[in-house]
Order: structure tokens, then sequence, then C-alpha cells
């Protein structure tokens, strides 16, 4: 017997590893595209080595892991049980006494495993790799597109120099219509070089590029004294050459590589110690401000009274017992003096407008604090949903392939994508929603879990009591059914014609 059980299982994990497998390249496959995609602008034409573009394409894979794995894992399980029971394999597994849940159990086992693993890898592995990524992309998006000089057209890639190339030899690499200008003295044209023909090419470090002119001209404009109004001239010079180097710097075209520590603050890049760490100073900084306002408009604004008088009663501020009988204030005005009354109403006005600025920088303060503060909260609950998200998918992918009885990538990637698209829509709300403070973090953050997850329970029961929730003809008799029904009525009322 429990040979016959371990081979079941080694069948049931054979029959889920191709698929998962599948599935899995597919989908981060699908999402680097759509990040490549997304960043286009930023890559192409910049001239990257294949070496840079491969770590590039590496970091973003394993940045794209935590989200790839649990849409995996449905259609793995879909397609799963799909195909067992489409070929009736899992009728006869049932009809030999095995329940839903013991033919699951490996399986379940297994994904409970790549649970833990997803949030090992997205406490340990996600927050180095995305720094990488981040700093890597930071990097490419900061340097200049590789040096192409078009014909007819000014390049101004360079800086402080204009240049322009009337035509261009694609077999010798001769140009032809050479015009420099120098703009690094920032005085407008002062400075342009006009060649016949010529050479250009990059240093072998890339940092200067280098022209071999031929048959050329250069004007050079020179700074004259310009106070003297009546005798103002422009002098230049101009030289003629039958040969010449020019050497420009190239700066920006090249790959540098910015220090990784500038990165590290973001939340993204933090273990959940860190993230924690994070948490509670801004938790600390937080009731601080608060602390601090309700401190300031209670001690030295609400309860903080002045008599007029002698210069030692005027600075001591009443008791709070003192207080409690002040409750007309009107009457407290009319005791006043007159040649007071003015100042005291201006001294009002003045703290009143004192405490609300106060009021409103505290609150502008802490603002900014919680929203930083929710980013952090956000990125705590976002390692362990997307690991529970790895089960529920599971359990909902499992039995429903069981109910649906069809494998292969059909119907089995539409379904799937229909649930993870609920799923990833759902999520997204509640991230906004604990973003604006309209829900809690935690609320929000599993929100998309508390959802689904009564899906999968019910949809695991219904596989366990073979429910033919999906089965057309099941609704099509039901349709039929209530048809004649009202065929039925009609005849006893005698609508019926």
């Amino acid at each position: 017997m429990r040979l016959k059980a371990k081979r079941l299982h080694i069948l049931l994990l054979k029959s889920f590893a191709g698929p998962f497998a599948l599935t899995f390249l597919i989908v981060i496959f699908i999402m680097v595209m759509q990040f490549l995609f997304k960043y286009i602008n930023d890559l192409i034409g910049k001239g990257l080595e294949f070496t840079v573009v491969s770590e590039f394409v590496f970091y973003l894979t394993a940045s794209m892991v935590p989200m790839a794995l649990p849409l995996a894992i449905l259609m793995a399980a879909l397609m799963t049980f799909g195909n067992l029971g489409e070929f009736y394999e899992l009728t006869a597994m049932k009809s030999s006494g095995i329940s839903l849940v013991r033919i699951m159990l490996p399986l379940i086992i297994l994904t409970v495993f790549m649970s833990i693993g997803a949030f090992a890898f997205s406490n340990y592995v996600l927050p180095v790799a995305n720094l990488k990524l981040r700093s890597l992309l930071y990097d490419i998006q900061k340097k200049r597109p590789a040096f192409n000089i078009i014909e007819g057209v000014f390049y101004n890639g360079i800086e402080g120099f204009s240049m322009r190339v009337d035509t261009k030899d694609p077999v010798t690499n001769m140009l032809y219509g050479i015009r420099i200008y120098d703009h690094t003295e920032r005085k407008g044209n002062t400075m342009v070089t006009v060649a016949d023909s010529g050479f250009m090419k990059v240093s072998s470090d890339d940092t200067y590029l280098v022209f071999t002119l031929y048959s050329g001209r250069s004007y050079n404009e020179i700074d004259s004294d310009r106070k003297n109004r009546k005798n103002f001239t422009y002098p230049h010079r101009r030289d003629y050459f039958q040969e010449q180097s020019l050497l420009i710097e190239l700066t920006g075209f090249g790959l540098d590589r910015t220090d990784e520590s500038l990165f590290k603050s973001n939340f993204s890049m933090m273990s959940l110690a860190m993230l924690e760490h994070y948490e509670d100073s801004f938790k600390r900084e937080i009731n601080k401000i608060y602390k601090g306002l309700n401190e300031s408009l209670t001690t030295r604004t609400y309860y903080t009274y002045r008599r007029w008088g002698p210069k030692s009663n005027r600075d001591q501020p009443a008791t709070y017992d003192s207080l409690l009988y002040r409750l007309n204030f009107d009457s407290l005005f009319n005791e006043l003096p007159k040649r007071n009354r003015v100042l005291t109403v201006n001294a009002a006005l003045s703290q009143a407008r004192a405490s609300m600025n106060h009021i409103s920088s505290s609150k502008t303060n802490s603002s900014a604090k919680v929203t930083r503060l929710r980013k952090y909260q956000i990125e705590i609950h976002r390692k362990f949903t997307l690991s529970i998200a790895c089960l529920i998918f599971f359990f909902i992918g499992a039995p429903l392939g069981a109910i649906i009885r069809k494998g292969g990538l059909g119907m089995p990637t539409v379904i799937s994508v229909l649930f993870f698209l609920a799923w990833y829509i759902i999520s997204m709300s509640g991230e906004q929603f604990a973003r604006d403070s309209a829900l809690t973090t935690f609320v929000g953050m599993w929100l998309s879990s508390a959802i689904l997850l009564p899906i999968g329970i019910w949809l695991t029961y219904k596989s366990m009591t073979d429910s033919a929730l999906l089965n057309m003809e099941t609704y099509s008799s039901a349709f039929r059914k209530i048809r004649r029904r009202i065929r039925y009525m009609y005849i006893k009322l005698g609508l019926h014609t």
C-alpha cells in the first residue's frame, strides 16, 4: 500500500513539474518583456556591452520571480488536474478509495515549501536584486547614446560642440563637408572649423573623439575692448591647413557605475528586519510630533493666563484649577481697562495665528512621515501576501482543474489569467487604499487574500463532492427544465397559441 502511495505521489509530482516549469518560464518572459518595453527608450542606442545587458536581464528576472510564482502555480495546478481529469486518471484514483485531498497532499506539501522559499527569496534575494537593478538602470539612463553623426543633420550630443557632415562614404568611412562649432567657452560661435573631408574615430578607451581633417580652415574671434564704443572692432583669426588633428573629449558616453549605497534607503531594497527598524523609527518620530504639538498647545497656549499688573505676576502662568471658574469670557474682557482691550485682542489674534501655523506645519510634517511609514508597512506585508498567494492559487487551481477536466494551455490559461487579474486588481486597489490611509495597512494588503481564500475553500469542497460546477450540460439541462415549466404555465393559463 505504501509502495502504491509512493508511486502515486511521484506520478503527481512529475505531472506537476513539467507544466510548472513551462508556465513559470512563460510568465517570467512576458513580465521581463513588459519591463523592457517600458524602458526601451532608455536602453536602445546606448552601445551597451553584452555583459552589461546580461547583468541587467539577470537582475530583472530575479526581481520578477515573486510576482510570477503565484501565477505559475495556478496555471500548473489547473493544467495538472485538468489533464488527470480529462484522461480519467483522477476518476480512477477516486474509485480506488483515494480522496481528492489525499491526491493533492504531495502537491500541497510542495506548495508549502515553495511558499516558504518565496518568502525567503523576497526577504533575502529580492532586496539585493532590486538594489542591483535600480543602480544599473540609473547608470544606463545617465549614459548618453552611442556616438553617431547622421548626414545633413547637426549633432549636439557632445557637450560644448555642434557638428555637421554633408555626406559619408560607407565604404571608405570618409566624411565630406565637415563643420565643427566649438561652444566650450559659452560665447556663441566664436570658434568654427570647416574641412572638405576627413576621418573620425573614437579612442580605444572611449574618452576622446579624434578628427583627422583635410583641406580646411578655422575661424577664431578674438576678444576686444568693447568699452570704447567709437573704435570698437571685431578682430578674428583665420587659419588654413592641409591636414589637422582635432581632439574632443567625450564625457557621459561610458557607463559609470554609481555607488549602490545611494539606493539602500528605498523600501523595496530592504529585508524584513530593516523594514521593521525603519517602521519603528517613523512611528517614534510621528508620536514625537503629536506629543510636541499637544504640549505646545496645552501648556503654552490654552492653559496659559497672564494678568495685567506687576511684571512678576504677569509672567506667572495660571494653574489648571484657577482656570475652571473662568467661563464667561465677555465678563473677563469687560473687566479690562479700555486701553488694554485692543492689546488683548491683538495678542489673542497673534497667538491664534501662531497656533494655526504650528498646527499646519505639524500636519504637513506628520503627513509626509505617515506616507513614508505606509510604504514600509506595505512592503512588510507584501513579503507575506505574495507567499500566501502561492497557497491560495494552488487551492483555486487544483480543484478547478478537477472540476473542468480540461488540460493543455487553452482553458487553463484563460481561467488563470482571469483569476490573476482579479487578484492583481484587488491587491493594487487595497494597496492604494492603504497608501491613502483609507484602510489600515493590514486590511489593504490582505484584502485580496481574504477574498480569494474562501473561493479556494469553496472550490475544494465542490471538487470533493464531484460537483458539476462548470459542466455546460448541467446548465443546459437546468435551462431546458425552466423552459418546459414556463411553457406548461402558459398552457395552463390559456396564453399559449
